[in-house]
């Protein structure tokens, strides 16, 4: 039978292991990577459950104006209202790039409570990932470019699209899909649903060439049909002190004929002499600007090498 001084003995021995086990389970619980992921043009909030599985937070940003809830009417169901679309306002109509980056720095602040943060960019998403940067670059602990804008010696992502390389872009052929004029509602809307076979034709090649018809239709449905008109054009450049200092990464699409190769590498160039002691983690995926679920597989497992 034990003593009173023995159970005393062992429950100060049970508190001990109790408050080990309890601080190291403190430092697991912080050690939880909370991936961010900010969409490009057109793109909803989403997140990778695959990544969630894999022991990891994953948030999407919701954007100003980029609620579903916001952008879809019964005039963009079938038979559609293409009338009606034509002078619908636009919840994105004055949203501009800073609007955008006030609204990822409220998640990254809010989630960077609970351990690191990736931050990740795809496409225009890009561009508010570096300004968000230079807002918080102390709460990030890595910035990924997922085939996305980073602006360094040209100040906007048009200013890119506008380059030789940029020039590549299979992106102009979608303005046929255009079903509003953009200075009636202030934002570029396109009919993503539209059964048009040319303009299906080219926003397959520009975004998921190598998909099937069915991958490349469900995935155009997650499109919101409008963008802002001024996000491309606001000032993308972070600065060498604040985006400048925090770890990044840049995932090459090789096969995007949105943002094509030779433009992803000229950014890459350009922010690696920016910010020599800084320079990019760099790799590569045999991916479309859009991925098929096959090609995105190889992106969940980078960023979850990136976490541990």
């Amino acid at each position: 039978m034990d003593t009173p001084t023995r159970r005393t003995a062992l429950q100060h021995a049970a508190a001990a292991t109790a408050t080990v086990a309890g601080s190291s389970s403190s430092r697991r619980k912080k050690e939880v990577t909370t991936f961010v992921f900010v969409s490009g043009s057109n793109g909803a909030a989403s997140t990778d459950p695959e990544l969630t599985l894999r022991g990891h937070r994953t948030v999407g940003v919701t954007l100003p104006g980029h609620g579903p809830d916001q952008q879809f009417h019964v005039a963009y169901q079938a038979p559609q209202d293409l009338g009606t679309l034509a002078t619908l306002p636009s919840p994105v109509a004055g949203v501009t790039l800073d609007d955008q980056v006030e609204a990822t720095v409220n998640v990254v602040r809010r989630v960077a409570a609970y351990g690191p943060v990736v931050l990740v960019g795809g496409s225009l998403g890009g561009a508010t990932i570096t300004k968000a940067a230079d807002e918080v670059p102390d709460l990030i602990d890595r910035l990924v470019y997922s085939s996305a804008f980073c602006c360094t010696d040209l100040p906007t992502p048009e200013h890119y699209v506008n380059t030789p390389e940029g020039r590549e872009s299979l992106t102009p052929a979608l303005l046929g899909g255009i079903v509003a004029d953009p200075g009636v509602i202030r934002a570029i809307r396109i009919n993503w649903r539209t059964g048009d076979r040319a303009f299906l034709d080219a926003a397959k090649a520009a975004f998921m060439a190598d998909a099937t018809d069915g991958e490349f239709l469900a995935m155009l449905n997650t499109l919101l049909p409008d963008e802002s008109l001024l996000v491309p054009g606001g000032d993308a450049r972070g600065g060498k002190e604040r985006w400048g200092r925090v770890p990044r990464v840049y995932i090459r699409h090789t096969k995007d004929r949105t943002i094509p190769l030779a433009l992803q590498d000229r950014m890459i160039r350009e922010a690696d002499a920016a910010t020599p002691g800084n320079r990019f983690e760099v790799f590569s995926v045999d991916a479309t600007h859009a991925p098929t679920a096959k090609a995105y597989r190889q992106i969940t497992d980078i960023l979850h090498r990136l976490a541990k």
